[in-house]
């Protein structure tokens, strides 16, 4: 292939990857610091990138020339947001995720497939206690901020009003997209052994906040039961006037694998996996996305939708889950 084919390809792929309402010009001319005529005329293929701007170009719009060259070798390209700059405390990650759906709708057709090994984030902060409590958790146990250190969990003193704001936020921008979600009966045994393992070490304050926690907890199960029963998505008091997107809810009990998701953003696709707890893996290498489609594929084939039907199933699969939640009040 030609340099100045490569060229070209190079830039169409940077165009594709901008939002319908930004100008690749624009973008670039800020970027290389270049006029637009400059600009232009290596699109155009007319004057040579330098190495220099190159690095720039694969740097900000996170290009592997891999892809750029179709090296037909084992790699794939990832983004690993936040590997160079960890956020300094919760609520700032939550505010990255944040910023991600309000790009994410920036598109006009947009689309979500996600295998939930455990709630998805957004999800947590449905209602104020369960969001609380997993806040502390995680601030305590993966963020380790010093101030936490042999805290135990108070609903008065540790109530996370911002990050609730923020988790809010999310679900309303999340709310707008339709998605395809695959579940099975592990998908909240994290934060049932996370409830238990504190309550066993005495991290609750009082009773009255982990039942708190509790009934929270089962608020969040019968409102992802009412989304999957009318088969759209909804903020907790909505009315059938402020209802969002769809959302097709399928049940798998039997495999297991990771926090998956795949996203369709107009003619385009982004495929994500969590490792880690919270950090994630970000890709479009063409490759990779057609392994990642082809396993929801064969997953969502091999499970049982239960939004707006299957009453029995749905109503089998919550009310499982909801019995695991009561069972803690006993232990």
């Amino acid at each position: 292939m030609e340099t100045t084919e490569l060229q070209q390809k190079l830039f169409t792929h940077l165009k594709q990857t901008l939002p319908p309402h930004l100008s690749l010009v624009d973008e670039l001319c800020d970027l290389l610091e270049l006029g637009s005529d400059s600009v232009y005329r290596r699109i155009r293929g007319e004057k040579p990138v330098t190495l220099a701007e190159l690095k720039k170009l694969c740097e900000h719009y996170h290009v592997s020339i891999d892809q750029l060259l179709h090296l037909q070798n084992e790699s794939a390209f990832f983004d690993a947001p936040g590997i160079n700059n960890v956020p300094e405390n919760f609520s700032d990650y939550l505010k990255e995720i944040l910023v991600k759906f309000r790009h994410f709708n920036t598109y006009k057709n947009t689309r979500i497939q996600y295998f939930c090994k455990d709630i998805p984030i957004w999800y947590v902060y449905l209602f104020p206690e369960l969001a609380a409590f997993k806040t502390f958790f995680w601030s305590k146990t993966f963020y380790h901020i010093p101030e936490l250190n042999n805290k135990k969990f108070s609903l008065k003193e540790y109530p996370y009003y911002e990050c609730f704001l923020i988790g809010q936020q999310i679900l309303e921008e999340q709310n707008r997209i339709p998605s395809v979600e695959l579940w099975n009966l592990e998908s909240i045994n994290s934060t049932l052994n996370q409830i238990t393992y504190y309550r066993e070490i005495g991290n609750f304050t009082s009773n009255d906040d982990f039942f708190a926690v509790i009934d929270s907890f089962q608020q969040t199960l019968d409102h992802l039961q009412m989304q999957a029963e009318h088969g759209v998505k909804f903020m907790p008091g909505s009315t059938d006037l402020s209802y969002k997107a769809s959302v097709h809810f399928y049940l798998n009990d039997l495999i297991m694998g990771n926090d998956t998701m795949l996203l369709s953003l107009d003619d385009k696709k982004l495929s994500m996996i969590t490792y880690g707890v919270f950090n994630y893996l970000l890709s479009s290498d063409p490759r990779f996305l057609v392994k990642i489609t082809a396993m929801f594929d064969t997953l969502f084939s091999r499970s049982t939708l239960v939004s707006k039907t299957d009453e029995k199933a749905r109503s089998r699969f919550f009310n499982i889950l909801r019995e695991k939640v009561k069972a803690l009040k006993t232990k």
